[in-house]
């Protein structure tokens, strides 16, 4: 099997039709999930691989975002509870810096034990095992090497450059327009773009690329709206399987 990946979800934050954008990247049958949105194992479940969480050895985290970071309490407790195991966050620490504090631990730091009194305190490390990204090197997570870049967005975010097989998947995360960003992705043999309003980056930015750019390039996070069957850039298909 070569580098693959599957868009679980497409849409943005407000999407009425389809899952949050997030992907699962595999090689060889090993995989890691780009963000972890809920409800990710029904996500998985409809797509076009037969996979669940128990064959995905990390989700390699853009941003705190919860369209982007809402499953990762389920993620860490389907492996603690289920599994038997910690759940692997790969993510720069400015990413990470708030992870517990300010994402889970209002539903995950007291855990009642059988037989107690009272609920027990939980730390992060009880659930989850970090693997820090740089933004100057490559990260080994599994059989993958992750480089990552950060974006324009409102709470800190990065792209990614994944590589495996001697091939290497782009993805932009959610960003505001920018040049220097579609250059570094475009090193990557396909590249995955958000196009949205707002603050994020305009289809027509993107149209006004080069055909060379434009031929490796996929989109992703765009609004219900977003007409799909007139884009010259190929828009990504919920759940479909693509190569590398």
């Amino acid at each position: 099997m070569t580098l693959s990946f599957v868009p679980l979800g497409v849409g943005d934050a407000f999407s009425a039709l389809y899952y949050s954008s997030c992907l699962a990247v595999g090689f060889e049958d090993r995989w890691i999930l780009v963000d972890c949105p809920h409800p990710i194992r029904k996500m998985l479940r409809e797509s076009d691989v037969d996979l669940d969480l128990d064959r995905v050895e990390a989700v390699a985290l853009t941003h705190l975002h919860a369209d982007h970071a809402s499953g990762l309490e389920g993620y860490g407790y389907f492996n603690h509870f289920v599994l038997g195991r910690r759940a692997v966050i790969a993510a720069n620490p400015a990413v990470s810096e708030r992870l517990w504090q300010g994402h889970l631990a209002a539903g995950m730091e007291r855990l009642w034990v059988p037989g107690s009194r009272a609920p027990a305190r939980r730390s992060l490390g009880d659930y989850f095992e970090l693997a820090p990204l740089d933004t100057d090197t490559r990260t080994t997570v599994g059989p993958f090497e992750i480089e990552c870049r950060m974006t324009l967005h409102h709470v800190p975010t990065t792209a990614f450059r994944i590589h495996a097989g001697g091939r290497c998947l782009g993805y932009s995360a959610d960003t505001a327009f920018d040049p220097s960003l579609i250059d570094w992705l475009a090193a990557a043999d396909l590249m995955v773009h958000e196009t949205n309003l707002g603050t994020h980056t305009p289809y027509e930015k993107l149209a006004g690329l080069s055909p060379e750019i434009r031929a490796k390039m996929r989109l992703i996070h765009y609004p219900d709206a977003f007409d799909r069957a007139s884009s010259v850039i190929e828009p990504l298909r919920q759940g479909r399987l693509y190569p590398v």
